[in-house]
């Protein structure tokens, strides 16, 4: 499966505004600042497909990019406290109407900040996630701010929160030397290739 043939569809403010979902998907979660842009952009290989914002908060779509054999879906990033009481309320009902269509989701890759706890918008996500009976799998990104010691206590840590969850994929990332980036794209082709 070739990630490399890449290229940005399209970008949804409002929920009238997404295409129809006529490919599989691969849906990108995970808190504003947590290196979301920076994961898609290692998977693909390009420098700036997912722009990275130097302003946390500032991705208000939904962007869609397209792949031979499967869309990659970035949801724009929860929990920034400076961002409008409208534009937290126009973001709830773009991303809550995203998952209340029909959609072809073969797997969300819930993502967060391996040096510090979840939030509570992190937990009520992956919470989400868990009732609504998604495919979805942890990454834990920033991984190369810790050193090795805290890097497994981060790692027990998480696996520790998470338990109840059983066979939940929990990949370790860092943007900066690629690392968990070939696991994390063996679980994508896995999801794609399975069958209805």
């Amino acid at each position: 499966m070739n990630f490399n043939e890449v290229q940005f569809e399209f970008a949804a403010g409002t929920k009238e505004q997404l295409p129809k979902s006529d490919m599989p998907e691969i849906v990108f979660s995970g808190h504003s600042n947590v290196g979301k842009s920076s994961l898609i952009n290692k998977l693909v290989q390009r420098k700036a497909l997912a722009r990275v914002s130097a302003q946390p908060g500032k991705t208000a779509t939904i962007n869609f990019y397209k792949l031979k054999e499967f869309r990659m879906v970035d949801l724009p990033g929860y929990g920034y406290a400076k961002v409008s009481k409208n534009e937290k309320q126009r973001w709830a009902e773009l991303v809550e109407g995203y998952f209340a269509q029909e959609r072809n989701i073969k797997l969300i890759i819930q993502i967060l900040d391996m040096r510090h706890p979840p939030t509570d918008d992190d937990l009520e996500m992956v919470d989400f996630l868990y009732r609504s009976n998604y495919p979805f799998a942890v990454v834990l990104t920033k991984r190369d701010k810790l050193n090795k010691t805290n890097q497994k206590l981060q790692l027990e840590y998480y696996q520790d929160i998470f338990s109840t969850i059983e066979d939940l994929p929990m990949i370790e990332f860092s943007a900066q030397d690629g690392y968990g980036k070939e696991e994390i794209k063996a679980l994508i082709e896995s999801h794609i290739l399975q069958t209805e």
